[in-house]
């Protein structure tokens, strides 16, 4: 059988852009090397737990369309992000609210927090005004202008240097500039409109997404790159991009994720979703507990045991799973050299995380999955 789409990936890139090929009445191959659908977002049941098993992911968009899109496919729960920090043994509500400025001043008042996060931030500008610095060269000195040194060095430094394995002085600034800073008592992480997770879990959308398509589990595109090629019109590709032109230029870099995953004969190991570790000498970045993703209140205790991931970061080798772009000037600059190869295809399309070296949020992704010219 000849096809409109080859698609490599059934990731949401690729399940979307085959919803829509679909829909326009297009046939639609669907290959991938792993042996599940949906990519990172896919969730393995254990223990009657739905676990995250490439980590946490949430679904927020500001965009009522796509929001109204999804839940016509799966209905979604209501589902609020509010991630903890613990530092030395002490919690704090992130983002940065006055929650948090309270377990870290003391203070009572918006008037009183903005107060204290003044005066660190004056003494941050005098520190760099006496280097002759006029603006802030790392993420370190952004983070300091922000939210002053206390926060800086309790919540920030460590899980950062964790995440990305390098120092906060060698980051850029541009990963932090929209550091959230919000002077009410408000623990919901996104200000988008719309926030939650699909009830069962995410397999359901992607199956959703990828009805009347063939699809193959557990082939490599690039075993039999020729054969697969000439089984459709076009191609959709969503790995890595500089591995579709063989490394001509070099590898990209990314970070990557380790999980070490336990299950407990408790039915609450924490208390919630998303625990952060921000000290340095803590191995891993955060504690995810999955049930508190679809269980709420006293359905919390229906189930007598819990699921927690361990997630540790760490530099991307071969054969490692690429998941976080480091978009330093090195590697954009090798990107912009795969990116103009890709321009000039005229019948591949390229999407997606890994095929654009672009950390996107699930609803974006599905939004460019909508929009890319087909």
């Amino acid at each position: 059988m000849r096809y409109d789409y080859l698609i490599v990936g059934s990731g949401l890139f690729g399940a979307t852009f085959a919803w829509r090929a679909r829909q326009a009445g297009k046939a639609c191959l669907v290959i991938d090397k792993r042996n599940h659908i949906a990519g990172n977002i896919y969730c393995e049941n254990v223990e009657g737990i739905n676990v995250h098993r490439y980590g946490a992911h949430i679904f927020h968009t500001n965009n009522e369309k796509i929001w109204r899109f999804v839940n016509s496919l799966v209905p979604f729960n209501r589902y609020t992000n509010s991630p903890v920090a613990s530092y030395k043994g002490k919690l704090y509500n992130l983002p940065f609210n006055m929650n948090t400025f309270y377990q870290m001043w003391g203070v009572h008042t918006p008037a009183e927090a903005t107060a204290k996060l003044e005066e660190q931030r004056t003494e941050a500008r005098q520190m760099l005004e006496k280097q002759g610095v006029k603006e802030p060269r790392n993420l370190e000195e952004q983070a300091l202008l922000l939210i002053g040194r206390d926060i800086y060095e309790s919540l920030i430094k460590g899980y950062t240097e964790k995440q990305w394995g390098r120092p906060c002085t060698e980051l850029p600034a541009f990963i932090i500039r929209r550091l959230p800073v919000r002077l009410v008592f408000d623990n919901n992480y996104f200000n988008d409109s719309f926030q939650g997770i699909p009830i069962g879990g995410y397999n359901q959308l992607i199956e959703k997404l990828l009805e009347n398509c063939d699809v193959r589990l557990g082939v490599d595109y690039f075993d039999n790159r020729e054969e697969w090629n000439s089984k459709a019109t076009k191609i959709v590709y969503t790995g890595e991009i500089d591995r579709f032109y063989d490394y001509r230029f070099g590898h990209l870099e990314w970070r990557t994720v380790r999980f070490e995953n336990e299950i407990l004969n408790t039915p609450n190991y924490q208390g919630n979703a998303v625990v952060n570790y921000t000290e340095r000498d803590v191995p891993y970045t955060r504690i995810i507990e999955h049930k508190h993703f679809e269980s709420f209140g006293e359905e919390v205790y229906k189930n007598p045991k819990t699921v927690i991931s361990r997630e540790y970061s760490t530099e991307w080798q071969n054969g490692m799973e690429p998941f976080y772009p480091v978009n330093d000037e090195r590697n954009q600059k090798l990107f912009e050299q795969y990116k103009a190869l890709a321009e000039r295809e005229e019948n591949v399309i390229f999407g997606g995380r890994l095929a654009e070296y672009k950390y996107y949020d699930m609803a974006p992704t599905m939004e460019r999955a909508m929009e890319v010219e087909m």
